[in-house]
Formats: C-alpha cells, sequence, structure tokens
C-alpha cells in the first residue's frame, strides 16, 4: 500500500485506467454486512457521530467499524452490541464470514482479518414513557 488514504486494485490487466476505494467505503460496507447479522443489536459510534446522525437525518453506516491499511494487508475492527440470550462466538464468527464475504464480492478486496469487538449487550428495549403514555390513554 503506498499512500494511507486509498486502496488500489491492480489485479485487472486492461489497462483501462485505476481503481481506488477509499477506506470509508470499506467502513460502510462492513458495517452494514455487520448489522444483517442476526444477534447483533447495534454498533457503537463515537459522541460525535451520534450528535451529527441526530442532527443531520442521515445514519451513519460506518460507524462502529474502523479500517486500517497496513503493509501486511487490510485490517478492519467491528465494535458491536450484542443482543441478550444469543450466543456470542456463534454471532462474531457470523459476522467476521459477513464481513469477508462482502467485501470480497463487492470490492475484490481479501481482508487480513476481521476483529470484533463487544463492547455490551443490548437487553430488549422498551417502548419510550411517551408511547406507554398514549397507548394507556387510547385503551
Amino acid at each position: 500500500m503506498k499512500e494511507n488514504h486509498l486502496i488500489h486494485l491492480e489485479d485487472d490487466k486492461d489497462e483501462l485506467g485505476k481503481v481506488e476505494i477509499s477506506p470509508e467505503v470499506i467502513e460502510v460496507i462492513a458495517g452494514l454486512a455487520a448489522t444483517e447479522v442476526d444477534g447483533v443489536g447495534t454498533m457503537r459510534g463515537n459522541f460525535a457521530s451520534g450528535v451529527a446522525e441526530r442532527f443531520s437525518k442521515k445514519s451513519n453506516h460506518g460507524k462502529g467499524v474502523k479500517v486500517e491499511l497496513k503493509d501486511e494487508g487490510i485490517v478492519v475492527d467491528v465494535f458491536v452490541l450484542i443482543n441478550y440470550g444469543v450466543s456470542i462466538p456463534e454471532v462474531c464468527k457470523k459476522i467476521q464470514e459477513n464481513i469477508f464475504q462482502t467485501l470480497q464480492n463487492m470490492t475484490a478486496i481479501t481482508l487480513q482479518e476481521v476483529n470484533v469487538h463487544v463492547v455490551g449487550v443490548q437487553l430488549e428495549q422498551s417502548k419510550p414513557e411517551v408511547e406507554q403514555k398514549k397507548e394507556i390513554k387510547t385503551q
């Protein structure tokens, strides 16, 4: 990897031009692939991405994903909250497999590794108090 901010795909023998993929694209693809797995509650983002998401009406699909471009290859770190009651090792293995497969299919990039960091367990979410009060009034 010559540059730190772009991934160059040089497997194509045709001299039509070059293809560069931004690490942010990999973050988005990996984030979506992780959330597709049953048992994943949410992805962990940071405070700044949470505030930006609330004010901009855009969801940050790359939140909870960190991509590192190393000389040995590309390393993806995923930070997730797992739903209560599921097998954490099984869900993590499915996350790794889904990210590997999705990135391979969409970008032809083979990752060096996918590290899954379970940062919490998400319990069943109860309805906000306002919704509960509305339901009581309508009954």
